[in-house]
């Protein structure tokens, strides 16, 4: 069969929903515009390929870096809902001093909150602003490539007047099953206590996605309790 002009050399499958003609070339395949699947734990070479395709955000501009806002607001300002947004959170007490904070900036900044068997980031991929990284999870048979981009990178150094919070945002690219954004945040409170979060709002991006949002909200909770466990067994095993 004809390779697709632009794709690797990686077998691949690649979809047209609109008339729903399918090229076969080995083993990754694309649903065109819209999605990326392989049927093995994706390489990081995969991964790359996945982001340089992915081109721009797939949600408006306004609300990229809403959530540098805390909950409450978000639910307060009706633009997100009224934009068929919907929210996700998780906060979990993980530990407590100066030192657990560290070690908790540094667990976001290596992935640590990814480390799961069946969801993962490159280790490798820096924490900056603007860098593009591909969140991979074993979806059924395939796994799911989904590209995102730091949005913005914050943290806010402890003293006597303030307590310390280190936190990102990712939003999503084109080629990602939902559009919105998702920050993930250690922060050390003025009881000393660190606490892991996760704060994410997200509609359906993709057909797939838009049937099967009850179960994509489900997922999006499981991971949560999944990455706070990852982090909280990741601080764990540094006191041992």
């Amino acid at each position: 069969m004809k390779k697709e002009e632009g794709l690797s050399a990686h077998p691949t499958l690649s979809l047209t929903v609109s008339s729903l003609q399918i090229r076969t070339q080995r083993n990754i395949f694309r649903l065109k515009g819209m999605v990326f699947l392989s049927w093995i734990r994706p390489s990081p070479e995969e991964q790359k390929a996945c982001i340089d395709r992915s081109g721009s955000f797939n949600y408006e501009a306004k609300f990229r870096g809403a959530t540098t806002k805390s909950l409450s607001s978000l639910q307060e300002d009706k633009g997100l809902s009224n934009n068929g947004f919907l929210f996700n959170h998780a906060r979990v007490l993980v530990g407590s001093g100066v030192d657990t904070y560290e070690k908790g900036k540094r667990a976001l900044q290596d992935w640590r909150h990814f480390g799961l068997n069946w969801a993962f980031v490159d280790p490798k991929t820096p924490v900056q602003n603007g860098v593009k990284f591909c969140v991979c999870v074993k979806e059924f048979l395939p796994w799911v490539m989904m590209p995102l981009q730091v949005v913005y990178v914050n943290e806010n150094r402890p003293s006597k007047q303030s307590m310390a919070s280190f936190r990102f945002g990712g939003g999503t690219l084109q080629g990602h099953l939902l559009a919105g954004e998702e920050r993930f945040s250690i922060e050390l409170d003025e009881n000393n206590q660190v606490w892991y979060e996760i704060l994410s709002f997200s509609k359906p991006a993709h057909p797939l996605s838009f049937i099967g949002y009850p179960y994509v909200m489900l997922r999006q909770k499981y991971f949560a309790h999944q990455s706070s466990n990852a982090i909280m067994k990741h601080l764990n095993a540094l006191k041992s």
